[in-house]
């Protein structure tokens, strides 16, 4: 593989990793505000937060790896 498609698959992995922990970190945070709340809402008390917690993760996964190949099929139309 050259150089190029090397920086090119590590920019994909490092952005999906990150779309992944922020995913997940963000629906973590709101399924727990969910649960402190006042007065939590039937579809909070009975989904989950570990579900809600993988959904977060691959939505971030597929955000983090969308964005990643865009910018790099941009970048390599632009060489």
């Amino acid at each position: 593989m050259g150089r190029k498609i090397n920086r090119s698959v590590i920019f994909i992995v490092a952005c999906s990793a990150v779309g992944v922990i922020l995913g997940g970190t963000a629906s973590w945070a709101d399924s727990n505000r969910c649960l402190q709340s006042e007065t939590p809402t039937n579809t909070c008390l009975t989904q989950d937060p570990a579900v809600k917690t993988v959904e977060g993760m691959s939505s971030g996964l597929l955000a983090g790896a969308g964005a990643a190949l865009g910018a790099t099929f941009h970048l390599n139309r632009k060489d």
